[in-house]
């Protein structure tokens, strides 16, 4: 009886997240998503590059290093995005800073689709625990939304190439936001995802060695296949259905296929803590379930929480203080560690 009315009250959820959705026209922008590319015509020519990028250790790093344009004041910092897109307040990084007055540990949030607000809550609760928290805007988001658009359809779209290049723009600003902290003094860095934050938080977590910990919620390894069959995107399939078929559009997104990267996420000095929910219409628990098995196989240990909720009911309670609580004992892990040697 309460899990009918928890599955009914995601849908209520869902249908809420779709107003303003509107299927959008399927596009391959390959200049976007490949710096230098040549304007191409064919879905064929689009996966040739999508396969060399996947192949390029150098396609998530950052291409300038420059330390240039930080500002921080009264708890924002913001700063330059090393990509350059058409939506000028989508080129400028804004993110929140709560502060625990020490520099032992921070974490990087990186929020989910379309999310309203910052994570108020989660701040002020490891701040208070001696973890400062930064919660940066992904593209596209808060401050960096597009004039004028309803919800940030230009981070994940039916345009292939632009999606690539701002999940791409994403990670390079979550390193080079790590990098700025770790010229602060930070001196563990944790990164935490959420739904598409979690793609860009194991993405970030696999091409940076700064950072020793990462938490990824209701994530999965295939992009492709999460737009596919994921609740809150049929707008998007809709768009792809009478332009191109699966097996292309996992060829198509293959540089953001965690699955990929698996190996990359498997390091001595990586710890990873996933929560996932096993009535998850969104990100279905089957492609959850393929990418832990991918992340076995590679040789990670992942700790995994599975909760017996729906992707939007993870939020309430008794979920979200389950997952609170296996997230604050995942973080405190190291310094317990560290007292007992």
């Amino acid at each position: 009886m309460f899990h009918s009315w928890l599955d009914r009250w995601d849908e209520r959820r869902a249908l809420r997240g779709e107003e303003g959705k509107n299927p959008a026209d399927f596009v391959l922008d390959a200049e976007r998503a490949f710096p230098g590319a040549k304007e191409i015509t064919s879905i064929e020519e689009f996966c040739a590059l999508a396969n060399q990028a996947v192949a390029d250790p150098a396609f998530f790093d950052e291409p300038t290093m420059s330390d240039q344009g930080f500002e921080k004041k009264d708890g924002w910092l913001k700063f330059p995005s090393d990509i350059s897109t058409d939506v000028a307040e989508n080129n400028i990084v804004w993110t929140k800073i709560t502060e625990s007055g020490s520099f032992d540990q921070a974490m990087v949030i990186f929020h989910h689709w379309n999310a309203a607000a910052r994570n108020r809550p989660i701040a002020s609760f490891f701040s208070q625990r001696g973890i400062t928290v930064v919660e940066m805007a992904m593209p596209y988001h808060f401050e960096r939304s597009r004039p004028g658009s309803a919800y940030a359809d230009y981070m994940l779209s039916a345009n292939l190439g632009r999606t690539i290049q701002s999940v791409r723009q994403a990670v390079l600003d979550g390193r080079k936001l790590i990098r700025w902290m770790k010229s602060e003094g930070y001196r563990e860095i944790s990164v935490l995802g959420m739904s598409l934050g979690s793609w860009v938080a194991a993405m970030v977590a696999a091409h940076d060695l700064a950072v020793s910990k990462a938490s990824l919620f209701l994530t999965a390894g295939n992009l492709a296949d999460m737009v596919w069959t994921g609740r809150a995107t049929r707008s998007i399939r809709e768009s792809l259905d009478s332009a191109i078929d699966l097996a292309d559009l996992r060829t198509a997104w293959i540089p953001l296929n965690l699955e990929n990267y698996a190996q990359k996420l498997v390091r001595a000095d990586l710890d990873l803590h996933v929560v996932l929910a096993k009535r998850d219409r969104v990100v279905l628990p089957e492609l959850s379930q393929r990418f832990m098995q991918r992340l076995r196989e590679a040789g990670a240990q992942p700790k995994i929480l599975e909760l017996n909720c729906g992707h939007y009911s993870l939020a309430v309670p008794p979920y979200i203080l389950l997952a609170g609580l296996s997230l604050k004992r995942f973080l405190s892990r190291s310094d317990e560690l560290a007292q007992r040697a």
